[in-house]
């Protein structure tokens, strides 16, 4: 929005409403909106939330996008991965060989 509008807006509303009622609508909202700050603040200091965190990295994680997927894999194929890729390379090429002679 631009301050233009912004400026529309405010003066319809001092139109409608008049000076007076005004001030206390944006009053109400005021207290209303710190009303929320405090149950938002109370809610939060009541959780537990060293359990929350230790409990979201036990839960998979689901990749947003492909470059995500495509990590996540990698990342648990590195974690598999038990056998250096050199020695799994000649296995067949060893089997091969064995079977020929």
């Amino acid at each position: 929005m631009h301050i233009f509008d912004v400026l529309i807006i405010a003066g319809v509303a001092l139109a409608l409403f008049g000076p007076k009622m005004l001030q206390s609508i944006a009053r109400d909202a005021g207290k209303t909106v710190a009303k929320a700050k405090d149950v938002k603040d109370s809610l939060l200091s009541d959780l537990p939330m060293e359990d929350i965190n230790r409990m979201t990295k036990n839960i998979p994680q689901v990749p947003l996008n492909s470059r995500q997927a495509f990590g996540m894999l990698m990342a648990s194929n590195e974690e598999k991965v038990e056998v250096p890729l050199a020695k799994k390379a000649a296995e067949p090429l060893k089997e091969a060989q064995e079977d020929h002679k």
